[in-house]
């Protein structure tokens, strides 16, 4: 009986406690609902907060840009102001010169008719430039001379008649010893020898004919530093083969081959093969990019149209030598080297010259490929290096040699 008694105690007993797991289960459910819910509330706010944020940050980048073209618009604007102002004072200068060079012509031709009606008289249309009273005789004798065809253009020397004389011989030495002995004076002279040039029966041989001693008697000085003397003769004869270059670009000439004989091209390939393993024995980076010689060799291809016969990646390694002289873009344009600057710029980076990479990548367009600034700030960082240890008076050269290119940039 005692057995019957409990187990209905017990299974009635399991209705309540049913209920009460029920009620304990509902009061769970009701929480979890809660804490759901608190928890989307939570990430929404989050979203909405990330969502603000970014319209935000949105604006600030379209407002920043509409400053950067505004900004980008005015430097425009400011360049081309600058381009037109550099092109007026270009052609006034050109106008100038014109008006000069009419004046002179003008002078010329007075003088050329007043000695016919009164002999002994005085030359009071003579040319002042530059002109002593001893050699007017003498400018207005050879002013006549001067003139090398009846053709309508002016190919008179105004200041140094003497050039026509030395060309009209084909007097190559007495050329460089003129030139040697007016150095003072070389811009003008610079300027007068390719007029000059048109006097002499064939320029191209006389120009030829000046290379001779090129090579010969380079003895060092007692203080291992070449001869000043053949430094001259050597600048000299890159001037020569320059003036030749510019009277064969000149709008009058016929044809180059009318100057330039290919018994002549024949003359000068053999010198350049005799001056090629010359070069060889150079250091690159001893001339620092100067190189009077691999300058003279390179532009003696261009000057006589030959450096099709060379091989033009061995031509693109000497430009490394001559990258510090000013001609060194016109002259790889001549030798047809503007696919190789790319290299060679890169060249000129690796061995820290970073001002000529910069002059040669502007020159070729080549800025987008080696932006200027980071190569000009590791150039400066670099010159700062070698700067701190070194006296103040060689602190002050490196900062001289920045700046140039830097205004030039």
């Amino acid at each position: 009986m005692e057995d019957t008694f409990s187990v209905v105690t017990l299974i009635d007993s399991t209705t309540s406690k049913i209920q009460q797991l029920q009620k304990a289960f509902a009061e769970l459910e009701s929480h979890r609902a809660i804490t759901l819910n608190l928890k989307w509330k939570e990430l929404e706010e989050h979203f909405h907060g990330l969502e603000k944020s970014l319209k935000r940050r949105f604006h600030e980048l379209e407002d920043q840009e509409k400053e950067y073209e505004n900004k980008t618009i005015e430097a425009q604007k400011l360049l081309e102001k600058r381009a037109a102002a550099v092109v007026a004072k270009e052609q006034a200068s050109l106008e100038r010169l014109q008006e000069k060079r009419d004046a002179a012509i003008f002078a010329i031709a007075n003088a050329r008719e007043k000695p016919a009606i009164v002999p002994d008289g005085t030359q009071c249309g003579a040319p002042s430039t530059e002109e002593k009273p001893k050699d007017d005789m003498a400018a207005e004798s050879n002013s006549e001379d001067i003139k090398v065809s009846s053709e309508s253009e002016d190919v008179e020397v105004k200041s140094y008649p003497q050039l026509v004389i030395l060309c009209e011989a084909m007097d190559s030495k007495g050329l460089h010893t003129f030139i040697s002995d007016n150095r003072k004076n070389l811009a003008a002279i610079r300027e007068e020898i390719p007029l000059a040039l048109k006097a002499a029966a064939n320029p191209a041989r006389l120009v030829l004919d000046s290379l001779e001693g090129f090579y010969q008697m380079e003895v060092p000085n007692l203080d291992g530093k070449k001869d000043s003397n053949l430094l001259g003769l050597r600048r000299t004869c890159i001037m020569l083969m320059e003036c030749l270059s510019t009277l064969l670009t000149s709008q009058d000439l016929v044809s180059v081959p009318d100057v330039i004989s290919e018994d002549v091209k024949k003359q000068a390939k053999a010198i350049a093969e005799e001056w090629k393993p010359k070069l060889d024995a150079l250091d690159l980076d001893a001339s620092n990019g100067n190189s009077l010689e691999a300058h003279a060799f390179l532009q003696l291809l261009a000057t006589f149209g030959i450096a099709s016969d060379f091989n033009e990646e061995q031509l693109s390694r000497l430009i490394p030598m001559v990258s510090r002289r000013r001609q060194t873009a016109d002259l790889c344009r001549s030798l047809g080297l503007s696919e190789k600057m790319p290299g060679v710029v890169e060249v000129l980076v690796h061995s820290g010259r970073q001002i000529d990479a910069v002059n040669l990548a502007f020159a070729f367009e080549l800025t987008e490929q080696f932006s200027p600034v980071p190569l000009l700030k590791s150039y400066l960082k670099e010159a700062r290096k070698t700067s701190t240890p070194v006296k103040t008076g060689n602190s002050s050269s490196t900062a001289q040699v920045c700046s140039p290119s830097l205004n030039y940039i």
